[in-house]
């Protein structure tokens, strides 16, 4: 393979917001909507609204560092360019816990959804498949993974419109055309705001992977200019979409008890539409799930992909491309690998792995974007104090919030890899006393 084959420049803007939707999955708001319900008492749509202020803050650091470093690698390049190459490292290292892991977790939800449809044939049968599948893809191309992620997404959004059409129709049917201007999914006096806000720290969950766009920065056009506004684009859509579909499933069932907290949506989907409607809501739930883990594995492909051409990460195996495809095809090979361990977990276990990487980096980047306006940077010093300081303290505050207010396992879990992440990083700066290679910014 050849080390001087570079990554194509194929994609426009509304293909990157495509990629960041596919990624955080806009159906994930009724897979979640059970447990988010009851922990909010309902005001699930207030609880998505806290969540969207917090990570469109820090959509705009991110938007930032886009511009001022259009090359790939994400919070881990942000971080080592800013800071510190050795604090660049660890937020990579990070990052990996969460990337790594991501498509892993996405292929078994699915692999859940097609075993309950059909008991008699073996849940690994499905997890093999959603690996190989999405795997042949992204060796394939960025370009051909584009086309198929294209139509997938307009599947997925169409069955969501459809979902919110017929829930819609429903409180209309109960309460006329009025009972759509409620306030109830925001705001009721008898439930305390602190329980919105704790139902915002779930709701945040299903905005991880809007930055992960950012992972596509050298296969972007024009990449200064569109990768800012497609990281807040994704982002802005995103949360659009989650509060307005939270909102109207809300006020189609008011309150929060259900048969199955888990399988809410599946409960609401067959009061507002029928047999029928269920089983098109959950093929579609499950093609939802393919097209998250074809974005998922693509970006961190490319993440090990920018790692290796660093020589953090050995570059021979990382940060080599196919001289075909022009795909890291052995970091999409390796992450398919990983995904096999989805065989021995259960999403309990797996959904433990990504969620402390992911507010780490956001908290890094915050704190990236600060410290190149404390360093009077050419880029960033015009900006301004608000977009320069003010919104990115406040945003890293919000991340630290949501980190803080993670289960103990995954913190404990995200501590014991940060330690074998420093461990490495010692070994492969000879005990701090050199820098980590550097990082070739050639786009």
């Amino acid at each position: 393979m050849n080390n001087t084959v570079k990554l194509d420049r194929t994609l426009g803007l509304w293909s990157v917001v495509l990629f960041g939707l596919a990624y955080m999955t806009p159906m994930i708001v009724f897979g979640t909507f059970g447990a988010l319900a009851t922990a909010s008492q309902g005001t699930t749509a207030m609880a998505y609204l806290v969540a969207a202020g917090a990570i469109l803050l820090t959509a705009i650091s991110y938007g930032v560092m886009a511009r001022v470093y259009p090359v790939a690698g994400s919070a881990y390049t942000y971080a080592r360019r800013s800071i510190n190459p050795n604090i660049g490292f660890l937020v990579g290292w990070a990052v990996l816990l969460d990337y790594f892991f991501l498509p892993m977790v996405i292929w078994l939800i699915g692999a859940a959804y097609l075993t309950s449809a059909f008991p008699s044939i073996p849940g690994w049968i499905w997890i093999v498949g959603f690996i190989a599948v999405t795997t042949i893809v992204n060796v394939v191309g960025i370009a051909f993974a584009n086309r198929v992620n294209f139509i997938l997404m307009v599947v997925q959004l169409a069955v969501l419109a459809a979902f919110v059409f017929l829930a819609a129709r429903y409180v209309i049917a109960l309460n006329g055309p009025g009972g759509l201007a409620s306030v109830t999914p925001f705001f009721k006096p008898e439930v305390p705001f602190s329980a919105s806000v704790a139902g915002a720290a779930i709701a945040a969950y299903s905005f991880l992977g809007f930055d992960a766009v950012s992972t596509l920065t050298e296969e972007t056009k024009d990449a200064k200019r569109t990768m800012p506004r497609a990281i807040l684009i994704t982002a802005l859509a995103g949360g659009l979409i989650f509060i307005a579909s939270a909102y109207v499933t809300q006020l189609a069932h008011p309150g929060f008890e259900f048969v199955s907290t888990d399988a809410a949506a599946n409960e609401i989907a067959k009061t507002i539409g029928g047999d029928l409607f269920v089983t098109v809501f959950l093929a579609t739930l499950v093609v939802a799930q393919f097209t998250s883990g074809l974005a998922a594995q693509a970006s961190v492909g490319r993440l090990l992909y920018a790692m290796g051409r660093d020589k953090v990460l050995p570059s021979a195996f990382f940060g080599s491309l196919h001289p075909k495809w022009h795909t890291p095809l052995l970091n999409l090979i390796l992450v398919g690998v990983v995904g096999l361990l989805a065989l021995t977990m259960d999403v309990t276990t797996s959904t433990s792995f990504i969620n402390f990487g992911a507010f780490l980096a956001f908290t890094a980047v915050n704190i990236s974007v600060i410290a190149l306006y404390l360093k009077n940077n050419a880029e960033v010093k015009p900006l301004g104090v608000l977009i320069g300081l003010v919104i990115p303290a406040v945003a890293a505050v919000c991340d630290l919030f949501l980190l803080w207010n993670l289960d103990k396992d995954a913190k404990i879990l995200g501590l014991v890899w940060l330690v074998i992440g420093i461990a490495y990083l010692a070994y492969l700066t000879r005990a701090f006393q050199t820098a980590p290679p550097e990082m070739d910014f050639a786009e």
